[in-house]
């Protein structure tokens, strides 16, 4: 049914109905936001195409434009044109007011330091999937050279000398403290070495961003990464990379309801990994030149999963293939081993009829592939369990997602509240849900 006469934030379901169709997907979240701060660098203004239409977008817009740099339309939908000529600093109540619940000013720091000599972040938000601690950046930005000062209105970052470029080693291969040092060792002065960084395909194309802009970065084997400082970046013209996390999302709403999905843009080399396990869950997909479709093949099976960073399987894909576990015959595990807190989401899941039970501290197995981690945990999935309507609340991006594609896969009627986070990551969400035959009104 048409989606209107609400916020947005509450969705009545009636599921029980396969989703058919197609949607397209544009480019990455986890590549757009963090090319946006990139183009803060260059001395002329970059073009950014493929832009996907979500609120994670207009908060670093909004950012942007608080440090006064221009931000178009261009003529082409998805065409963004960022023009930092007139980049000025902010302060602490605007860069909080605009940044909302997001993370992302934490990397407008780097550029900040080169533009202006200072940065602010104010009080950081983001999804409740897990402690993500921010001291990866602040010690990779004082190995730089910067001094971060702390007050009660958030963290202050001055680089009063400059910034050198410097030898860091991060102690788990965080995407966002990998992205941290690229965005500021591009203009510092030297060279410098970046141990145990990720090299996550959004990692890869920020980096080809950053080349084209002048910077020489050296991706070396065993996840070192080298960058010469240069002296001056020019803008860039770039076409984002697709966001693999909505495609294999799609993917998992045509296994759990027992649809079929054609993920237009969607391509095979940077989901190799989640294809595979697709596959063994019973999954069917025909790899073509403008994407890729999805279904079910005879009957879902079990599978054992452990989540890790590139190449392994995506922390973001767990959630969603969770919803269609639950209608696999026999025992499913998965073994989240990134974030500390991202199966809150399964108590909405078992309120549904599903058998889950979530181990806090793990489960051992001689078949692991990835190490033990102290935060892991572990979800154990029995199958198949008819799901029924229930009312559920939306606990966060990828979550929230899983939560309505279950909602589409159980008999009856759900009503899920909150729902306004999944614009967050997933544009024009309810005309994809309606192009797919979703049965559901916005009523709140």
């Amino acid at each position: 049914m048409s989606p209107s006469g609400g916020s947005g934030e509450i969705l009545a379901i009636r599921g029980g109905r396969p989703l058919r169709g197609r949607v397209e997907v544009k480019g990455a979240k986890n590549l757009v936001t963090k090319a946006m701060v990139a183009a803060l660098l260059g001395e002329t203004p970059s073009i950014l195409r493929d832009v996907p239409s979500i609120s994670d977008v207009k908060v670093v817009r909004s950012l942007l434009e608080v440090h006064g740099v221009s931000v178009q339309e261009g003529e082409v939908e998805g065409e963004l044109i960022l023009d930092p000529s007139g980049a000025v600093a902010a302060h602490f109540e605007e860069i909080d007011a605009h940044a909302g619940a997001s993370r992302i000013p934490i990397l407008f720091c780097g550029p900040l330091l080169h533009l202006l000599g200072e940065a602010l972040i104010p009080d950081l938000g983001g999804c409740r999937i897990g402690d993500r601690p921010i001291n990866f950046h602040m010690d990779a930005l004082r190995a730089f050279g910067a001094i971060v000062d702390k007050s009660y209105e958030g963290i202050r970052i001055t680089a009063p000398n400059g910034l050198t470029g410097a030898h860091i080693e991060l102690p788990y291969p965080s995407v966002g403290a990998t992205e941290q040092v690229l965005l500021t060792a591009v203009k510092a002065k030297g060279t410098t070495e970046l141990k145990n960084a990720a090299i996550e395909p959004e990692i890869m194309d920020l980096i080809a961003v950053l080349q084209k802009m002048g910077a020489i970065i050296t991706v070396e084997p065993n996840r070192v990464i080298y960058i010469e400082g240069v002296d001056e970046l020019r803008g860039y013209d770039h076409r984002a990379i697709f966001d693999r996390n909505e495609a294999a999302s799609w993917a998992c709403a045509a296994l759990a309801t027992d649809g079929e999905i054609f993920v237009g843009g969607a391509k095979q080399q940077d989901m190799l990994t989640f294809l595979n396990v697709f596959r063994k869950a019973g999954g069917w997909f025909d790899v073509r030149e403008d994407g890729i479709l999805f279904r079910r093949g005879a009957k879902l099976t079990p599978v054992v999963v452990e989540t890790d960073v590139h190449p392994g399987f995506m922390t973001d894909w767990q959630q969603p293939l969770i919803v269609a576990l639950t209608q696999a015959e026999g025992e499913s595990v998965v073994h989240e081993t990134v974030y500390e807190n991202r199966f809150g989401f399964t108590e909405a899941l078992v309120k549904m009829g599903a058998d889950i039970v979530v181990h806090p501290r793990g489960l051992e197995g001689d078949y692991r592939r990835v190490a033990r981690r102290e935060l892991e945990q572990a979800a154990v999935i029995h199958g198949p369990t008819p799901l029924h309507g229930a009312r559920i609340e939306v606990p966060d991006l990828r979550g929230g997602y899983s939560h309505v594609i279950a909602a589409l896969t159980a008999e009856g009627e759900s009503v899920v509240s909150g729902v306004g986070i999944i614009s967050r990551g997933y544009e024009k969400f309810f005309a994809k849900l309606e192009a797919l035959g979703a049965d559901f009104d916005v009523i709140g």
